[in-house]
């Protein structure tokens, strides 16, 4: 058997095969009310046709002032759990996991889609003052949304609404949720001495800056049933090597941590918590350097999902099957090719170890 077409058990959870399709935003929510339409169900259901073991949503705001754009995804209300319930049923049906990133914009929200320019969105234009962990906007070269810093209920309500967010999640049908702290968003914002100067007890040293995270996951946990698995999204690295920042030796110990408080996987990203951060490398397999130390050097036994520059089926395959990750996390080259998965079967000769969809048989031959 292919090391990429293995069974991934994580709690009382099977993930039918290796292959994770990476969170990314869609930017399509037709009215700006962050409730799922026609385009997240085929978007998703067409990856998880295409044989990926794993399907995430995009980044989800748990509250409408932590989506990025006005466009996202939403799950803090009841209507949002229902217009994202037969996106999951119809993953699930597929044979895929159906899994959900429950994020939190911070200092980076309320900014135009990519394609309308990434601009911060101004409060008569449908935008909305932002929240960090120290009052600092994010850094545009022109006006910046009014940026409050969080004061202690304003902690205790984010902390509730990702608890509530995992709550409808489930309800919905998703059964694994990722909470995202990385890429300079809320969490990461937390976590990097970039941008947390705070010098309450979630700021200053290793143990208050990592505190937000830490328990932002256990109210995940605390809500999400005990046989199935909550990953975590970081940035491994604030690719800021002049300056003090987040480093990998700090994602060692976080993971530690985070698995104390339920975290069953970590989704090793890197990057976004400023505009000059900037990988050394960016080809092929370029994150998984970050990845591999945490996975081992952690105490505690905890799964590893590499990302970043994996593009073909023989480097998911190698990930795997050199035991540098546990998940191999596909991004864009789910965006070119739905169908990554079967295509992988292919290539690697193991039709034989996929159950894909009756209707494409005569096209990929298992």
């Amino acid at each position: 058997m292919t090391a990429l077409f293995s069974p991934l058990e994580l709690r009382g959870t099977t993930i039918p095969n290796r292959v994770m399709v990476s969170p990314m935003c869609q930017y399509s929510c037709e009215d700006r009310d962050g409730l799922a339409t026609d385009w997240h169900r085929v978007h998703l259901g067409s990856r998880a046709v295409g044989g990926a073991g794993l399907v995430m949503t995009e980044a989800t705001a748990v509250e409408p002032r932590g989506r990025i754009s006005p466009e996202d995804l939403g799950i803090w209300s009841d209507d949002h759990r229902a217009a994202l319930e037969p996106v999951a049923e119809f993953v699930r049906a597929q044979g895929s996991t159906p899994a959900i990133q429950l994020a939190h914009a911070g200092r980076k929200a309320s900014t135009s889609r990519p394609w309308d320019g990434h601009e911060p969105v101004a409060p008569d234009e449908g935008g909305w003052d932002v929240v960090g962990p120290s009052g600092e906007p994010w850094p545009y070269d022109g006006e910046a949304p009014r940026t409050e810093r969080l004061d202690q209920q304003g902690i205790e309500d984010v902390i509730d609404a990702f608890r509530s967010g995992a709550e409808r999640a489930l309800a919905a049908g998703f059964e694994v949720a990722e909470v995202h702290a990385a890429h300079g968003y809320l969490l990461h914002e937390f976590l990097s001495p970039v941008t947390n100067h705070r010098e309450d007890d979630y700021g200053g040293d290793f143990e208050g800056r990592t505190r937000l995270a830490r328990e932002v996951t256990a109210a995940v946990r605390e809500v999400w049933p005990d046989e199935k698995p909550v990953f975590v999204r970081i940035s491994a690295t604030d690719w800021l090597p002049d300056r003090e920042s987040w480093t990998v030796e700090d994602s060692v110990r976080l993971a530690d941590r985070l698995a104390d408080a339920g975290a069953d996987l970590i989704d090793v990203s890197g990057g976004g918590i400023h505009p000059e951060s900037r990988p050394e490398y960016a080809g092929p397999n370029y994150q998984l350097r970050y990845a591999e130390p945490i996975r081992a050097e952690t105490e505690r036994d905890i799964a590893v999902g590499a990302v970043g520059g994996i593009t073909t089926p023989e480097q998911a395959e190698a990930v795997i099957a050199t035991d540098r990750a546990d998940l191999a996390i596909v991004g864009r080259e789910h965006l070119r090719d739905p169908y990554f998965a079967l295509h992988a079967a292919e290539a690697l000769d193991a039709t034989d170890e996929v159950e894909g969809p009756p209707q494409y048989r005569r096209a990929f031959g298992f």
